[in-house]
């Protein structure tokens, strides 16, 4: 019954009988008309999978995924080594042998260093302003020997604030133009680029 329920929707031509001269009866064939395919396929029945199992798949993939990102994050600080700045791995290894314990000084030592730290500041600032003064007075000197000289004669003191330029005589030959010599043949020679290439 149910294989002639999915027929009913399907359309029948009805018989056609056909007289001929000859008196031969033909029939039409009888013909379905169906809908078109669709290429499709009943979907599958899902599996009943574990919450546990699924939770421990994403957290696998979740570690990978921090992990591939740490690994990018550590490459991405890292710099271009240089050959020349590298230290060798003989005094790597050999670090230790030679690295000193820090030194342990008594109070009294320390107190010592700090006076001697605080003299050597003092001595050095009575220094900076000595020299200070110095020039202060230079200048002042300066100073009020042009004001007496502008006093007595304005040429005199025209003269002595033009600047001075052979007190430091300072010669100097650079590069000259020159036409280009004729039938010159430079120099041949081949340049070998032997640098280290990095890639990105």
């Amino acid at each position: 019954m149910s294989i002639l329920r999915q027929f009913s929707r399907l359309s029948i031509c009805p018989t056609v009988k056909f007289q001929l001269n000859r008196n031969i009866s033909t029939t039409s064939a009888l013909t379905f008309k169906i809908t078109e395919q669709l290429c499709a396929e009943p979907m599958k029945k899902k599996k009943k999978i574990d919450p546990a199992i699924v939770k421990a798949r994403e957290e696998r993939r979740r570690k990978k995924i921090e992990k591939q990102i740490r690994r990018l994050e550590k490459n991405a600080r890292q710099l271009k080594p240089i050959d020349e700045l590298e230290v060798p791995l003989h005094l790597m290894d050999s670090l230790k042998k030679y690295k000193r314990s820090p030194v342990q000084l008594s109070v009294e030592e320390i107190e010592a260093r700090e006076l001697l730290q605080k003299e050597w500041a003092r001595y050095k600032r009575d220094e900076y302003m000595n020299n200070i003064a110095q020039v202060d007075r230079i200048m002042a000197a300066q100073r009020r020997a042009l004001d007496r000289l502008y006093e007595e004669s304005e040429d005199l003191y025209n003269e002595a604030i033009m600047p001075d330029l052979q007190l430091l005589p300072y010669t100097i030959s650079g590069p000259v133009a020159t036409p280009p010599i004729k039938d010159y043949e430079s120099p041949d020679g081949e340049y070998i680029d032997v640098s280290k290439k990095w890639d990105n």
